[in-house]
């Protein structure tokens, strides 16, 4: 905190001695069946509080009847304690461990909307203020007092309450924005200087480290993003440590934003709105962020209706929300407030930036969640939403999902691409479950194959990123039981010499059941590769390469076909390799293929990979084999 503001504190002192009173007369004016707003998080005014409790313990008969409003409770919460009921009646925007055994209980009340609305609320008397408690920073000069880390709703609630008690702490951080309140507004002021309250996440284990490392797959530079709290966004942002010039625009910071901050990642720079500037609406974090927060005019804290409004979101290009869920259907809705029946956390922000990246010019919505529960005892994909629970997010609402076994893509897919796509990243021991129910429900096809056990588990670990010859960039992935879609795209845009060439038929019709046969495979005794194109998080089928292993020999029987718009591009020559690559790594001898003789490009594709090669020519038919060693003399 900046030299001299205590005596700026000092000298309102001698201005205003009516706003510093003792406590008895700082709580008398609170009567019986008044609602009291309490500053958020970490912003939480502990020492007034306390106050406020041993005000009560001293006289239980001046204040009883109240409604204590809270958007969420981290720190101390006495009033949530059954002892106090007949003086407090909890009410919160979002459920925390402190207060979520009360509110199952019915012992205190959870308030089910849009953070963004909860401004209009207030100033529209559905929910009215009677009292705020807040905490500040010292005025300066002025008579300024800023909100520091919890501004969001507070500053509503202060603008709207017939009485504002405030503690001044130096220990909050001053922030720019509109974060200013006037010491004309305050009514009284207990100066109690303490530490805020910080926020600490455990350290991200495996689980969150795949997750990710995902989703900076999808984020890319220049992105304007929005971040949820809690380990794994933390675990996400340490991932997003390669990125240039991304942007901020979020409701809740963070240390890991911070982090980003330092080393030059978020620069603001590419932002089409408030540019140059990281805007949020409160802070969790730890001291040194706080420290970073003071007077740092790279940050703009603004009123939650501000971050969160989906007009501003909505505006905001290439505007990226990384959120979480507790439970995700088949169907691509979620739920991130309740397990079933039970209320575990709230609405919150997710929907308002959720909803707002899906309308913002290149903008993504990405859901990141484990697949299990922790005890993994149970999928958090799952056929239908459990009983009692909430829909948080609609279908509309998810462009990606993210769990520690890969992403499922649904924005604009059917039901059953969805269901699909996200069978295919749920626990393996939950699969097969997952595609009983799903043809039960008609969610698939009533005849969609699968595979159980290890052998039909995705090989993430095959990915890789490879360039042709010519410099092509190709991602190359093993195929997905979703893939039926896109390899169906893939096959009907070939030509039909391209087909005859690859099948020795002219194919004029591929059906679910003769299509499933390649993306549904046993990948302990085959193995198919597409390599693919990425375009604003699309894939491109243009080229697969295949082969099938033969027991007996030891060996397998390979294809390749390449996208006609593709050929002569060295793509090709790129699967071959890397097919080799995988062959020779789980001990195989060789490959043998049959090639028309007139395929010309085929032959050559093989010719170039010094194999030990023999070929027998009959019928205009070329079968070959190939070892990947030379044979014994």
């Amino acid at each position: 905190m900046p030299a001299g503001r205590e005596d700026h504190l000092e000298k309102f002192k001698k201005r205003y001695p009516e706003k510093f009173v003792p406590e008895k007369d700082l709580f008398g004016r609170i009567r019986r069946g008044n609602s009291i707003f309490i500053g958020t998080a970490c912003g939480e005014p502990q020492s007034l509080l306390n106050s406020l409790i041993r005000y009560v313990e001293n006289t239980p008969h001046t204040i009883y009847g109240t409604q204590i409003i809270h958007i969420w409770t981290l720190g101390v919460a006495p009033y949530a304690n059954k002892k106090f009921k007949i003086n407090f009646r909890h009410n919160s925007f979002f459920i925390s461990d402190s207060s979520r055994q009360m509110v199952n209980e019915g012992l205190a009340d959870y308030t089910p909307t849009f953070l963004s609305e909860i401004p209009s609320l207030f100033r529209r008397g559905i929910i009215t203020i009677d009292v705020a408690l807040v905490q500040l920073s010292p005025p300066d000069e002025e008579g300024l007092m800023s909100l520091g880390v919890s501004v969001d709703i507070v500053k509503s609630a202060v603008e709207q309450a017939r009485l504002v008690i405030a503690q001044v702490n130096r220990h909050m951080p001053r922030v720019r924005g509109d974060a200013m309140v006037d010491i004309r507004d305050v009514d009284f002021i207990l100066p109690h200087d303490e530490p805020i309250l910080e926020y600490t996440t455990d350290p991200p284990g495996e689980v969150t480290e795949k997750i990710g490392t995902y989703v900076s797959r999808i984020v890319q530079d220049g992105d304007t993003i929005q971040v949820g709290y809690g380990t794994m966004p933390n675990a996400i942002l340490a991932h997003l440590s390669g990125k240039r010039d991304l942007g901020v625009h979020t409701e809740l910071l963070t240390d890991g934003i911070i982090d980003l901050m330092k080393k030059g990642v978020v620069t603001n720079a590419k932002k089409s709105l408030d540019r140059k500037k990281t805007v949020a609406s409160f802070c969790m974090g730890s001291r040194d962020t706080y420290k970073f927060l003071n007077d740092n005019p790279a940050f703009e804290f603004r009123p939650i209706d501000y971050t969160n409004s989906l007009f501003v979101i909505g505006r905001q290009t290439n505007m990226t929300a990384i959120n979480s869920a507790l439970e995700i259907d088949l169907t691509g809705q979620a739920t991130a407030e309740s397990i079933g029946g039970v209320f575990y956390s709230g609405v919150g922000g997710q929907a308002d930036f959720m909803r707002g990246s899906a309308l913002a010019p290149g903008g993504k919505s990405i859901l990141a969640m484990r697949s299990t529960s922790i005890d993994m005892a149970h999928s958090r994909i799952v056929p239908c939403l459990s009983a009692g629970a909430s829909a948080t997010l609609t279908r509309g609402d998810i462009h990606y999902v993210v769990t520690e076994y890969g992403t499922a893509y649904l924005h604009g897919k059917n039901i059953r691409e969805r269901a699909m796509a996200l069978i295919s990243i749920a626990h393996p021991r939950f699969r097969p479950w997952l595609v009983e129910q799903a043809r039960e429900r008609g969610l698939i096809y009533r005849d969609q194959a699968f595979i159980p056990g290890t052998t039909g588990v995705y090989p993430e670990h095959l990915e890789t990123y490879r360039s042709t010859r010519t410099g092509l960039p190709l991602f190359l992935r093993p195929v997905k039981i979703s893939d039926e879609g896109i390899i169906k795209a893939f096959l009907y845009s070939l030509s039909d010499k391209s087909i005859y060439t690859r099948f020795f038929t002219n194919m004029v019709h591929m059906p679910h059941n003769i299509l499933q046969k390649y993306v549904i495979i046993d990948y302990s005794k085959e193995m198919l590769m597409l390599a693919i194109q990425e375009r604003q998080g699309m894939e491109e089928i243009v080229g697969m390469g295949q082969y099938i292993i033969d027991t007996d020999t030891h060996t397998a029987a390979a294809s390749f076909l390449v996208g006609d718009a593709w050929q002569n591009r060295g793509i090709g020559i790129v699967l071959l390799d890397y097919l080799t690559e995988i062959a020779k790594r789980d001990g195989l001898l060789g490959f043998s293929a049959t090639v028309l003789a007139e395929n010309k490009a085929m032959l050559r594709l093989f010719e170039r990979m010094n194999f030990q090669m023999e070929k027998r020519l009959s019928s205009g038919v070329y079968e070959l084999t190939m070892g990947f060693y030379p044979r014994e003399p």
